[in-house]
């Protein structure tokens, strides 16, 4: 049972690692590479709305994704803007990227090789990963301006989407933990988190949302 307590929390944890960013005009528009073929419709909506003039999709496969993109996460993103009415010269592929860092690391280096300047970057992420794709790229990419994005939606929204809420909140437990313990590790800068963030994260792992949770000693970025 999911209690009334773990649901406070869960929308706390969830609301935080939201970055309230508003969609503007940048040089690029990238989508980082995940199970949530979302992504990629959000992508295509900030295009078609004049937001960037350029979609670039990353991501490989992962444990999570193979059955459902067995061609790879930014393939399936690339078929999915291709579908919605993206023309193919406005769609880059980039096809190596197991985790964020190589999201941004593999993407930069592909946007340089092809002499493309680049001073912003609207990140489209899951709604759980804005931070976290911020706080990268911030770090892997600092001389360009970060603009975060995801699907507009609540959490339970997204856990109707997922149709776990075990899983869901699991992974925003996960997701808080690699903000806290990477910037030591120097994937990614330093966010403060609220004291009552904090609290709600340790209320969570006290409760068993720790299938996500990182040992201390695993590298990932």
């Amino acid at each position: 049972m999911i209690s009334t307590q773990d649901w406070a929390d869960a929308r706390r944890v969830w609301e935080y690692h939201q970055m309230g960013h508003s969609p503007r005009p940048c040089s690029v528009a990238i989508g980082l590479g995940s199970h949530d073929l979302g992504v990629a419709d959000t992508a295509v909506d900030l295009y078609k709305r004049g937001m960037a003039p350029l979609l670039l999709f990353t991501g490989a496969t992962s444990s999570t994704t193979r059955e459902r993109m067995p061609r790879g996460e930014a393939v399936h993103y690339q078929e999915r803007a291709l579908e919605l009415g993206v023309p193919s010269t406005a769609v880059l592929l980039e096809p190596r990227a197991r985790n964020t860092g190589e999201n941004i690391r593999f993407s930069r280096q592909l946007l340089e090789e092809r002499g493309m300047e680049v001073s912003s970057v609207l990140l489209i992420s899951k709604p759980y990963e804005e931070r976290r794709a911020y706080a990268t790229a911030r770090k892997l990419w600092p001389e360009v301006e970060v603009v975060s994005a995801s699907t507009p939606m609540t959490l339970d929204e997204y856990v109707d989407s997922i149709g776990d809420a075990r899983l869901v909140i699991d992974m925003l437990v996960g997701a808080l933990q690699r903000l806290m313990i990477y910037p030591e590790q120097g994937f990614m800068i330093s966010q403060p988190v609220p004291a009552d963030v904090l609290d709600a994260y340790e209320r969570l792992c006290q409760a068993g949302f720790t299938s996500r949770l990182l040992t201390t000693d695993a590298p990932s970025a």
